[in-house]
């Protein structure tokens, strides 16, 4: 095999999914040993080239993990339905910082956790890509996918590659099929462009009181703060997505918050159908869903 480092390879199996898990090195950076899982359906033939959700976990880039519950259950669930799943780690730069992540964090700090977050996904992008033949995967079909903190690192890393990226040249093979973000946001969507755009689905929730539903400072703070960053949500993305003539499925919670971030189990059938229709298909589908959130949750 071709791989710079493998960690360790195992078979495992769970009492509702069974699937082949591999676990390999990325990236080492200083003190960080940067790992992703692959998940790969149990029966898979030789000569398969499978389509690939590469994932990235929240957490305010002070926490999380790649094999959080969550994570594990997403991509043992897509593995059954003909996708090779991967969830990444990722340098939690926030980790032990006072300042947490929120209105007194600087500014600067902010951009860069975006910045350093969007190399290392775009690092575990180019060593699947690099790898693409052993693992089984169809490198035209990689979705770039993540939560919250790991939605924004994914949305940075996907469309301002010329804001935060110095060397474009060292990831000039990777590129995306489709992009899925949960309660995610970008710096500027203007960002997106018709040379970029790819079929993308957002979850978030309007009233998501850390990564703004629409346009507004994250955290919404106050301009005097040092954390005054103004970010476009998800609404602001589709508007983006809808103006180019993008396809999108915008799942809209009114009166969610950051809670919508959680992986959408009882949706991941409608989200994989929408790529398999727009990705393998080359079909093209704006769908706008809205739902309330039940008045029995907090």
């Amino acid at each position: 095999m071709t791989f710079r480092i493998l960690v360790i390879s195992f078979f495992m199996v769970f009492s509702v999914f069974s699937q082949n898990k591999s676990t390999y090195i990325y990236a080492i950076k200083g003190l960080d040993t940067l790992k992703l899982d692959v998940y790969t359906p149990e029966h898979i033939k030789a000569t398969d080239k499978l389509p690939v959700l590469l994932w990235m976990h929240g957490g305010g880039f002070s926490g999380g993990k790649r094999d959080n519950i969550g994570e594990t259950k997403m991509m043992t669930y897509i593995s059954k339905k003909g996708y090779i799943g991967v969830s990444i780690s990722y340098r939690l730069l926030l980790q032990g910082s006072k300042t947490g992540f929120g209105c007194n964090c600087p500014k600067k700090v902010k951009l860069e956790a975006f910045k350093q977050g969007a190399i290392d996904y775009l690092d575990a992008a180019k060593f699947i890509i690099d790898n693409s033949s052993d693992l089984h995967m169809d490198p035209k079909k990689i979705i770039a996918g993540g939560s919250s903190a790991g939605a924004e690192a994914v949305l940075s890393g996907v469309f301002m590659k010329s804001l935060f990226i110095n060397n474009l040249e060292k990831y000039k093979k990777v590129n995306f099929a489709g992009v899925f973000s949960l309660a995610g946001a970008l710096v500027n969507a203007e960002y997106i462009t018709a040379q970029n755009m790819l079929p993308t689905v957002l979850f978030h929730g309007t009233d998501d009181n850390l990564v703004p539903f629409g346009s507004a400072s994250h955290h919404y703070c106050s301009p005097e703060k040092p954390g005054y960053l103004m970010l476009d949500g998800s609404e602001t993305i589709t508007k983006k997505l809808d103006s180019l003539g993008a396809s999108y499925y915008f799942f809209k919670i009114i009166g969610g918050k950051h809670e919508v971030s959680s992986i959408p189990f009882s949706q991941m059938d409608a989200v994989l159908k929408f790529f398999d229709k727009t990705i393998m298909n080359s079909e093209i589908i704006q769908t706008k869903k809205t739902i309330r959130k039940p008045s029995n949750q907090n």
